[in-house]
């Protein structure tokens, strides 16, 4: 399987101990062009303590596009406070020069009926459209995530004529009991962007959390090699974000990322 170096992203949680320039030449390095930025870091902010102007020269420094924030949550709770936060987020990615704004589903137990999500999703189109940037939604796969399936997100975004699109995530892809089930009713050119990560650890499905997710293996449970390889019969031709959670990344020193980075990328090419 070849799939194109600069089909590959890579999320800044893999570097959580690393300045955003520290990544960037990290990502540069490793001869990639493409990250995604996050709001949920240490510091709670996009830019850390850089302005928008510094980050997007420290990206054009390195080559690097920026393919998307992560994440607007919970983006399916309509109230005043979710649209501010959505302008403002709208307002980074612009400034940052994102291409995309990653939307999450509440995951807190609580059910949220269909007809509240459309109303979400299209009150909150506007402010996208405005912007110009892309709305990527993505299913959560835990049990307690009030939207997990991508059956069930696509349907709401056809059935508001929205031109939102999808993010396929191998970890939440795996958790979903009917995931397997349903991909058959997904349009592959409806996804923006695939999340990938890998996880070794032998507990039950249903106690797996974003702890345990890593980087590729040939032992990983999640299959991301298979899911990766379907999708690429299928036609899909987008960008895969290497997007490892766990907090033994803490620990990893910048070689160490880079040779995680590399033997991910050459599992996925063999």
């Amino acid at each position: 399987m070849t799939i194109e170096l600069t089909r590959f992203c890579i999320n800044r949680k893999i570097a959580p101990a690393l300045s955003i320039e520290a990544f960037f030449k990290l990502v540069h390095r490793a001869g990639l062009n493409k990250v995604e930025l996050r709001n949920d870091m240490h510091g709670g902010k996009v830019t850390d303590n850089l302005s928008y102007a510094g980050v997007r020269r420290l990206a054009e420094r390195y080559h690097l596009e920026i393919v998307s924030i992560n994440a607007l949550y919970p983006f399916n709770q309509l109230n005043d406070t979710l649209l501010q936060r959505t302008a403002a987020l709208l307002e980074e990615a612009k400034a940052v020069g994102s291409n995309a704004l990653v939307l999450c589903p509440l995951n807190d137990g609580s059910t949220i009926a269909t007809e509240d999500m459309l109303l979400a999703l299209k009150t909150l189109a506007p402010l996208f459209q405005e912007s110009g940037i892309q709305g990527l939604v993505e299913p959560l796969g835990f049990s307690t995530s009030s939207l997990r399936s991508m059956a069930s997100a696509q349907a709401l975004i056809r059935a508001a004529q929205l031109p939102f699109r999808l993010v396929l995530d191998t970890f939440h892809h795996y958790l979903y009991e009917a995931a397997e089930d349903e991909f058959g009713d997904l349009d592959i050119h409806n996804i923006g962007l695939v999340h990938i990560s890998g996880v070794i650890d032998p507990r039950p499905t249903g106690m797996l959390a974003d702890e345990q997710r890593l980087m590729l293996s040939k032992n990983d449970r999640l299959d991301s090699i298979g899911q990766v390889q379907r999708l690429e019969m299928l036609g899909y031709r987008g960008i895969y974000a290497f997007e490892p959670f766990s907090s033994t990344l803490e620990t990893w020193h910048e070689a160490d990322i880079e040779r995680e980075i590399h033997h991910s990328i050459a599992l996925l090419q063999a």
